[in-house]
């Protein structure tokens, strides 16, 4: 209110002496009877007319003296101000919205929430029921890998990095897509249908690093920089669980054999496994690490494997590390002997090995028993690593093995021969994450540090 009265006030002054404003001085009980003679409907409270009354007092001439306090002045000007002004006569009091939209219902905005009800109710049942996409390719016992020829949706989905993209396990909900990114939010997608984004989860306050499916396919389970794990039910967006670990999170796995106890990584030295069921840790599995990169249960859930960040002479024996997931004892610490990170674990889904990615530019066999020898003679590259989290993942058969790159673009390696089948060039920024779909053929999710997402078919 000050400084809208300064406002007026300069502009009074800056006006020649033949343009001077017309001031008319009136007494306070003037100035009460037009205030009073405004339109009842305003209904404006004695304080309001206390106010303005102390506010008028604030006025001063355009000679720069106050007025006094006995007077109201009411300005009638011949001349256009900045901020026009107008006389008591022909003032407009001010209608709220609700009486306005009473009096004038056709200038009102018509508002339809039969619209957003409707869309709220397709992306519902999008999340519990099966997508005329995927039904045809119910019932198949193993998918044969094929590999992707076009884009069938390009998904301008985060405001930062998209980090990982998985398709839901559960074969009548696999058409759901879900995606974490370092926008601090996690999506799910209709990925084999309409590609629309069906719910988006806020439950974090800081970069979401990684995001995975439980095997009920009804709920989500998220590891954030904020040093949270969630458990979030897939259709209400409400946290069912929620465990601190003192450290930000960068890797999930969910025991295989009970869903409810998963495993936490991070920026940390040790790896935590947490009960759902009970928000309390179980087990604390410590190794002379900075940072765990990522895990992978191998088999039945017994013994896992876990990546780290440590790289120099004598570090041999904490690059990949085997451990007994009830003992929490190191199985084995020789495993990769060359000075290279290991980002990203993959499990072979018919045979008894896995692969780990490596900033080396190539991605390394390892048997899934013990002593986990690494296949000296086959390694699968011609993608590029270059220090990004790139992720690889089989075909369901298994005989297909896809990677992303830094340099954008996906790759496609035969499983027997390690020959590429393939090279999209899918991304202008680095593909990080590749995900087959677990149905059908040949439908395959990538996504880029961009924040895009794109689904291949």
């Amino acid at each position: 209110m000050n400084s809208l009265v300064d406002y007026d006030c300069d502009s009074e002054d800056s006006l020649e002496p033949e343009e001077a404003l017309t001031v008319k001085s009136v007494s306070s009980a003037e100035a009460e009877e037009t205030i009073r003679s405004f339109p009842l409907h305003l209904n404006r409270p004695d304080s309001d007319l206390h106010h303005h009354k102390s506010k008028s007092e604030e006025y001063k001439t355009p000679s720069g003296s106050k007025w006094p306090e006995s007077t109201c002045p009411v300005v009638q000007t011949s001349v256009c101000s900045k901020r026009p002004q107008a006389t008591p006569g022909g003032l407009r009091p001010y209608v709220s919205k609700r009486p306005r939209m009473i009096t004038h219902p056709e200038s009102a905005e018509m508002v339809h929430p039969e619209n957003s009800l409707d869309l709220q109710t397709t992306n519902l049942c999008l999340l519990s029921e099966v997508s005329e996409r995927v039904q045809p390719f119910l019932g198949r016992k193993v998918v044969r890998g094929e590999l992707p020829k076009r884009v069938q949706h390009q998904l301008h989905a985060h405001q930062g990095p998209v980090n990982t993209v998985q398709w839901c396990p559960v074969p009548h909900l696999s058409h759901l897509l879900l995606s974490a990114s370092m926008d601090k939010t996690f999506k799910v997608w209709d990925g084999a249908g309409s590609g629309r984004c069906l719910q988006t989860y806020s439950t974090h306050c800081g970069a979401v690093r990684d995001a995975c499916w439980l095997p009920c396919g009804r709920r989500l389970l998220s590891g954030s920089f904020d040093n949270a794990t969630s458990v979030t039910d897939l259709e209400t967006s409400q946290v069912v669980a929620r465990v601190d670990n003192q450290f930000k999170v960068t890797c999930l796995a969910i025991q295989p054999s009970d869903p409810t106890l998963f495993l936490c990584g991070g920026f940390s030295s040790e790896v935590k496994a947490w009960d759902s069921r009970t928000c309390k840790m179980v087990r604390v599995y410590k190794a002379g690490i900075q940072q765990t990169l990522d895990i992978l249960f191998l088999g039945e859930g017994k013994e896992f494997v876990t990546s780290s960040d440590v790289v120099s002479r004598d570090s041999a024996d904490r690059t990949l590390i085997a451990w007994d997931f009830v003992t929490t004892a190191k199985i084995s610490n020789q495993i990769f002997h060359e000075r290279y990170t290991c980002p990203s674990l993959a499990m072979h889904p018919q045979d008894d090995s896995f692969v780990a990615q490596t900033n080396g530019n190539y991605i390394a066999l390892f048997s899934a028993q013990k002593p986990y020898r690494m296949n000296k003679r086959k390694r699968y590259e011609g993608h590029k690593v270059e220090g990004y989290a790139v992720q690889c993942e089989w075909s369901s058969d298994g005989t297909i093995l896809a990677t992303g790159s830094s340099t954008g673009s996906v790759q496609f390696y035969e499983s027997q021969s390690a020959r590429s089948l393939l090279t999209l060039h899918a991304h202008q920024q680095a593909c990080v994450c590749v995900s087959y779909h677990p149905v059908i053929p040949a439908m395959v999710a990538t996504c880029d540090w961009g924040g895009e997402i794109k689904i291949w078919n």
